[in-house]
C-alpha cells in the first residue's frame, strides 16, 4: 500500500516534448486529495531515451514513471522485467522502479478498452471494422484491444514500407467500410491544434465513431471534422484517467507479483 511516511515518493513522466501533458496536474491533485504530502509528480522531458540512466541516477527517490511519445517502444531495452501483456504489445507506458530495476507495464490497454466499450454501449449501428491512424507505441495498444474485442482493423501510415494503407489510399469505400477511426498520432495536439490527420472527412457519416487519443485540446480538429459530418466523437481524457489509475495501482504493488499475474 501507499507509504505515508515522510520519505519522498517521486513519480513522473518521460517523453519529448511534454507541453501537452495533463498527468502532472492529475497526480498532483490526487496526492493533495488523498493527503499524500510526501508524494510528488514531475515532468522529465528527455531529448533522447539515452538520457534515462542519468535521470535515474539523479532522482534517487523515483518510484515509478509514465512514458509517452516518442519512447513507448524505445524504453524496452532499459527494462529488467516486462508484464506479459506489455511484451505482446511491444510498448510500455508505465514503469515501476524497485531496487534500481525497471519493470514495464501497459495501462493504455485498460484505459482504451474500458473507454471504447463505454462509447459503444450507446450505439445502435454495429462497429464493423476499424482504421488505426498512426503506427507508434499507442497504436500497438489500440490494435491489441481491437484484436481482443474481435474488431478487425487496418493501420494507416505515412510510411510506404509499413504494409498497411497509406493516407493517400483512403477513398470513399475504405472510409465507408470502417465505422471506427482512431487517431493515435500527435496530429492536432496542443500547441499545433489546427493540424489533423489527412483523411477524406467528406466521406464520414453518422454511423462513424471518431476516437482521438489526444486529450489536449479536449476537442481536436479531427473530432470537429467528424462532428460536422454527424459522427460520434470521443477524446482521450477518459482513457487518460483510467490508465493513470491503473498505473497508480502498479506503483503501489510489488512488481514481481504484478508481472506474475
Amino acid at each position: 500500500m501507499a507509504d505515508h511516511s515522510h520519505n519522498l515518493r517521486l513519480f513522473g513522466l518521460i517523453g519529448y516534448p511534454l507541453g501537452h501533458s495533463f498527468s502532472k496536474r492529475y497526480f498532483t491533485e490526487k496526492f493533495e486529495k488523498e493527503g499524500l504530502t510526501n508524494h510528488k509528480y514531475e515532468l522529465f522531458p528527455l531529448a533522447s531515451i539515452e538520457e534515462l540512466p542519468a535521470l535515474l541516477s539523479q532522482q534517487a527517490t523515483l518510484c515509478g514513471f509514465n512514458v509517452t511519445i516518442p519512447y513507448k517502444t524505445a524504453i524496452l531495452p532499459y527494462l529488467h522485467g516486462l508484464h506479459p501483456e506489455a511484451e505482446k504489445i511491444g510498448a510500455v507506458n508505465t514503469v515501476v522502479v524497485r531496487d534500481q530495476k525497471l519493470f514495464g507495464f501497459n495501462t493504455d490497454v485498460f484505459g482504451f478498452e474500458r473507454s471504447l466499450k463505454e462509447a459503444l454501449q450507446s450505439r445502435l449501428e454495429p462497429i464493423g471494422s476499424a482504421l488505426i491512424l498512426g503506427t507508434g507505441g499507442a497504436s500497438k495498444a489500440v490494435a491489441f484491444v481491437l484484436g481482443k474485442m474481435g474488431i478487425p482493423y487496418s493501420f494507416v501510415s505515412r510510411n510506404e514500407n509499413f504494409g498497411g494503407f497509406l493516407y493517400k489510399d483512403l477513398n470513399k469505400k475504405l472510409i465507408e467500410d470502417n465505422n471506427l477511426i482512431i487517431n493515435t498520432t500527435p496530429l492536432g495536439m496542443y500547441p499545433k491544434i489546427e493540424e489533423q490527420p489527412p483523411i477524406p472527412y467528406q466521406f464520414i457519416k453518422e454511423k462513424h465513431l471518431l476516437y482521438d487519443l489526444i486529450y489536449n485540446p479536449e476537442e481536436t480538429s479531427f473530432m470537429q471534422q467528424g462532428q460536422k459530418q454527424g459522427a460520434q466523437v470521443l477524446n482521450g481524457l477518459k482513457m487518460l484517467y483510467l490508465q493513470a489509475e491503473q498505473a497508480w495501482e502498479y506503483w503501489n504493488k510489488d512488481p514481481h507479483e504484478a508481472i506474475a499475474l
